[in-house]
């Protein structure tokens, strides 16, 4: 079997006053900063921004594929003939595939689970699907992404402990599976494929517990904490963090899924959160609400028609002394594409920023005093 560079972790700096953490991600497509933000970009496309502006202007250094997504369409005879998703889409930089788990728990009223695996119907087409582990891990093959997520099922919330018991028993039985696979099969299109085994448990310590120790046991080169981004208490969703973190190898990377604002990005940073993704900064830019150092802004309200001063004074972003927000506000009232590309490429670079100050905090020992400041500012309204 041919073998490629395994990724690496590198844990460069730890926070005094908290468990943050700063370090970096090697991949055959390139380093990561941790702590980093993943944009989502679920059918190969970041809504709204081409992937040169996602390079040069939001400065991504890993965006997100999804296995469901993909799977429908393009398909996999077209992404294993153009040569994997990067070639595909034309971005050089890494890529995480979400295994479907997560479809497949939004698709409650058009699936069936068994041991065996998911059956779902298309949202497309209606037409039936399965979804299995080795199905989940030879799909995310085929579309190259350098991390792949082992296929679980995500739990709703509130979720009645037998449930969410027998639920992370069959994730984990199902993890099993994914490294058999994994271990059975090669990586594709010259570059290494690494899986992350997910955590779950629901909101139950004892269960978050047992399903950590259980993953960590596994020794992957990464770990995930899935299930915490569905409509739980932010409470308890740093408390499971807080307790998952405690058990995760600290050499390995810990990736959040689905989180989240960016308070919550932040608490999460000092719980040991290494890795984040969210549909948040480009749905809520589609909607005209801009994320900015000073709080949140609804760039519909009537306040903005005549402020011709920089979009964000403070952003770091193209477009923010590029436009007004008089003009963006105008955008946005007459329904022009350009307000989504604008709004979009400042959320994206806003949250990268975000991270990237988080990390220069970390390295520099004051994280927890400008954490407990910032997590009040950026959550008001303006």
């Amino acid at each position: 079997m041919v073998t490629f560079a395994p990724m690496k972790f590198t844990l460069e700096h730890n926070d005094p006053h908290s468990s943050a953490r700063a370090g970096s991600i090697t991949t055959d497509h390139g380093v990561i900063e941790t702590p980093i933000f993943m944009p989502v970009g679920t059918v190969g496309s970041v809504k709204a921004v081409p992937q040169q502006a996602l390079k040069d202007d939001v400065k991504a250094e890993i965006i997100l594929g999804n296995t469901y997504h993909l799977y429908l369409r393009p398909g996999m005879d077209v992404l294993e003939q153009a040569g994997g998703l990067h070639k595909f889409m034309n971005w050089d930089r890494p890529i995480l595939t979400d295994s479907g788990g997560y479809q497949v728990y939004s698709l409650s009223g058009n699936r069936k689970i068994e041991e065996s695996g998911v059956k779902f119907k298309s949202h497309i087409d209606g037409s039936t699907h399965v979804f299995s582990p080795e199905r989940a891990i030879d799909i995310q093959r085929s579309i190259g992404a350098d991390i792949i997520m082992a296929f679980d099922e995500c739990t709703p919330y509130p979720c009645e402990f037998g449930y969410a018991r027998e639920s992370m028993e069959m994730t984990h039985r199902w993890l099993k599976r994914c490294i058999t696979r994994m271990n059975e099969t090669e990586d594709k299109y010259g570059h290494s494929q690494s899986l992350f085994p997910i955590v779950q448990g629901s909101t139950y310590n004892d269960l978050r517990k047992q399903s950590a120790e259980f993953i960590a046991e596994q020794g992957a080169e990464g770990n995930a904490i899935g299930g915490l981004s569905v409509g739980e208490p932010h409470e308890e969703m740093y408390a499971m963090a807080d307790l998952v973190c405690g058990i995760l190898p600290k050499d390995k990377p810990r990736y959040l899924m689905g989180v989240g604002t960016p308070a919550n990005i932040l608490e999460n940073i000092a719980l040991g959160v290494d890795m984040f993704d969210c549909v948040m900064p480009t749905r809520n830019a589609r909607n005209g609400y801009l994320f900015t150092w000073d709080g949140i802004m609804n760039m519909k309200n009537r306040k903005w028609a005549e402020d011709f001063s920089p979009l964000d004074p403070n952003g770091t972003s193209i477009v923010d002394q590029m436009y007004s927000k008089a003009y963006v506000r105008h955008l946005f009232a007459a329904n022009e594409l350009l307000a989504l590309y604008i709004a979009s490429v400042h959320n994206l670079t806003f949250y990268l920023d975000l991270v990237k100050e988080a990390r220069k905090k970390i390295q520099d020992g004051t994280f927890t005093a400008w954490k407990n400041k910032m997590v009040k500012q950026v959550a008001q309204r303006i």
